[in-house]
């Protein structure tokens, strides 16, 4: 079910703001100091291609650790992302989402949409891994906390 969904999604409009997410990253990596931004645009770019079956998560999240990109220099960036670039993939991520929300059959494609505009505002700090291990991430977290709760 996940590759029809990704084929009729990249015929549908992935394609496009897969093509958007690339080309905010070849812009990045063209000025240098937005070297840093080119690797999420590539990464979620490619999720942008083919999105259902995988997911976006905090790295904080799913490994426990922080590092550069949850840090507040993160913060900054995704900051000066947003200003840049981060924005434009929005709207174009919400257009789309309202033109596939125009029949039923592509409701389910406007809410991936919608989705990606929220990653499109503040990429930086997270990776894109498959539901089973975003759903695993979530459970040993789950369980931690409960364990922490019990006193265990």
């Amino acid at each position: 079910m996940r590759t029809i969904g990704n084929l009729i999604w990249f015929i549908c409009g992935g394609l496009l703001m897969g093509l958007g997410w690339w080309l905010a990253g070849l812009v990045a990596l063209l000025t240098i100091v937005g070297i840093p931004w080119a690797r999420s645009c590539f990464v979620i770019g490619s999720f942008a291609f083919f999105p259902f079956g995988k997911e976006a998560v905090d790295r904080r999240e799913l490994t426990g650790q922080g590092d550069i990109g949850t840090s507040p220099l993160g913060l900054i960036g995704n900051v000066i992302w947003f200003v840049f670039a981060g924005l434009w993939l929005a709207i174009g991520h919400v257009f789309s989402a309202i033109a596939c929300c125009v029949t039923i059959i592509g409701i389910p494609f406007g809410w991936q949409h919608l989705k990606l505009a929220g990653i499109a505002l503040a990429p930086i700090g997270k990776t894109v891994v498959s539901t089973d291990i975003a759903d695993a991430s979530r459970r040993f977290r789950a369980d931690a906390a409960v364990y922490r709760i019990r006193g265990m």
